[in-house]
């Protein structure tokens, strides 16, 4: 398995990334929106988001005092919905 590969594994393998990704898949949010959505506090959030940007799949705009947080790939959107399919059929 090449390092990318392993990025990629490690960031889709917990549902609760997969659900940080989902929502980030078609606008930006703030730490803080992600947390109250996916019922996490907002330091788990920002442990995950900090996670799935230092593996490269996050962008961050710093506009003070916040931090929005938006897909770096937007081709996770579709791999995350074939995902799902695959799921679905087990």
């Amino acid at each position: 398995m090449n390092l990318n590969e392993e990025k990629l594994s490690r960031a889709i393998s917990a549902y609760s990334r997969r659900h940080i990704l989902r929502l980030l898949a078609d606008k930006e949010m703030k730490v803080k929106d992600i947390a109250a959505t996916t019922k996490m506090s907002v330091s788990l959030a920002s442990r995950h988001l900090k996670f799935l940007h230092d593996l490269g799949f996050l962008t961050v705009k710093k506009k003070s005092p916040f931090k929005f947080y938006s897909l770096k790939i937007k081709e996770l959107k579709n791999l995350l919905a074939l995902y799902d399919k695959v799921i679905d059929k087990l």
